[in-house]
């Protein structure tokens, strides 16, 4: 039989682990400082301030000058109260739209040639919070023509003040800073996945750890998740490039869900990994996650290219089943995940190496769970499932720091784990010295009993005491 395939984990003292984990945050720390130096990612404009009148109106409303580096557009309004409102209200108004778009020669066209209607609930206070008017996914014009229309304000209990609108798009500049960065970070993950390949090219597949056989998964998915696609958004005015950047994205952070249950179980399964036992109840809980993120995104982008005033969470009743859904499933995904990790803590701790394993993971990822979190809170806030949420979301960036730190502390955690999980440059010398006890008790700690060692029917207390006579035979010698 192949020699198990060692990890460069084993062979990494106290004060190399220091050293990687100080790498890591050094490299993350300097994507967050560019970020910081960095453009903001969205650029606002306000059109028009409009001054109450007996009868409100249409209002036409004309956008600035669009490129593709735009990206993206939306239209919001805020209404102002005059004098402001003390207490809290709720009134409902139907917005009329009707978009024109113009092209680079100065002819209008008709974008949609009809009148999109939609009811939107104003909460109001010493002003109205913002609504969003319209939100265009892909821009296929240089400029766009909007005439907007209210019924329903004279229900208002207060005069009205004025009326703001606000054009957004993404900045041109950070566009380009965009497109940079997803190049690096495609370029330095396909360097990674090649070299961890390349280290692994004289072990048999079948001899492959759970973690290197993962890694062999999660690098070339995480080639997706930087999207080397991506130029195609400012080459093609489609809407094609924008979903296939959100399909790699769920993807990929669906395999990386999968891959935390499959390690934590897998570590400890000292025997074959059954597809309907192991794997299938896995797949389901984190492909019904996958499955709900991708409906949702189909979903607006869908109905988005007819009506650019469709929003789903505000004119359909089943985005609430759908979220409840959403975080029932991801209530039983973490239930199950903290279960397989301190049941595998608490079997495996005084196993030699495993126990290696299991600390350096675990350590690893509650570090980029605790910079995910403290990530989101400082970039949605209290609001992450507020009104308008798959339109408004990509709003609230407030500066490239937040777009970067996202992309940087995933690449980073791969890169890491990539490294330890790689065989050392001498491994395969290492892993034929069956003579040696130390490397004797490395071989058997891994998962070589999977793949039909001398112990493979041995339960984990058998395997204990194995270690615990080559150790006594190690030192009588």
């Amino acid at each position: 039989m192949d020699p198990l395939a060692p990890m460069r984990l084993y062979t990494l003292s106290k004060r190399h682990f220091v050293l990687v984990f100080v790498v890591f945050f050094i490299c993350f720390g300097l994507t967050i400082f560019i970020g910081i130096a960095g453009p903001n990612v969205i650029k606002t404009t306000t059109t028009s301030e409009l001054t109450n009148s007996s009868k409100l109106k249409s209002y036409p409303l004309n956008s600035q000058p669009l490129s593709t580096y735009n990206q993206q557009l939306w239209l919001t309004c805020v209404v102002e109260l005059d004098p402001p409102y003390e207490s809290r209200f709720k009134i409902n108004i139907t917005l009329s739209i009707k978009i024109h778009g113009v092209t680079k020669d100065a002819s209008t066209r008709y974008k949609n040639n009809q009148v999109h209607n939609r009811t939107r609930q104003l909460n109001c206070a010493r002003k109205c919070d913002e609504i969003i008017v319209a939100h265009l996914g892909y821009l296929n014009y240089t400029q766009y023509n909007i005439l907007v229309s209210f019924e329903g304000l004279e229900k208002l209990m207060v005069p009205i003040m004025n009326i703001n609108f606000t054009w957004k798009t993404y900045n041109p500049y950070f566009s380009q800073v965009e497109i940079w960065f997803r190049f690096v970070f495609v370029v330095l993950t396909f360097i990674v996945t090649c070299l961890f390949a390349h280290s692994l090219r004289k072990f048999s597949m079948r001899d492959w750890g759970i973690e290197q056989k993962w890694m062999s998964i999660l690098l070339p998915l995480l080639l997706l998740y930087n999207d080397p696609f991506f130029p195609l958004s400012f080459l093609v005015n489609s809407w094609f490039p924008g979903m296939l950047d959100d399909f790699f994205q769920s993807l990929f952070l669906c395999a990386l869900l999968l891959f935390w249950l499959c390690v934590y179980h897998g570590i400890r399964v000292q025997g074959e990994r059954k597809c309907l036992t192991f794997y299938l109840p896995k797949f389901f809980i984190v492909g019904l996650l996958w499955l709900a993120s991708v409906t949702l995104g189909i979903w607006q982008t869908i109905n988005e290219l007819h009506d650019p005033t469709y929003q789903y969470r505000v004119d359909t009743g089943n985005f609430q089943g759908m979220k409840v859904f959403f975080l029932v499933v991801a209530a039983i995904y973490i239930l199950y995940l903290l279960f397989l990790i301190v049941r595998a803590c608490s079997e495996l701790r005084n196993m030699p190496y495993i126990d290696l394993r299991l600390k350096f993971l675990t350590a690893l990822t509650f570090v980029v769970l605790v910079i995910s979190i403290v990530i989101l809170y400082l970039r949605f806030g209290a609001q992450v499932l507020q009104d308008n949420f798959v339109a408004e979301l990509s709003t609230h960036y407030q500066n490239s720091a937040e777009f970067l730190s996202f992309y940087g502390l995933l690449n980073f955690y791969l890169y890491t784990l990539a490294f330890v999980y790689s065989p050392s440059k001498n491994a395969l010398y290492e892993s034929q010295l069956k003579d040696n006890p130390a490397f004797s008790m490395l071989n058997d700690s891994d998962d070589d009993v999977i793949y039909g060692s001398d112990y493979e029917e041995m339960p984990l207390q058998n395997g204990q005491a194995i270690r615990a006579k080559y150790k006594e035979e190690s030192d009588s010698d």
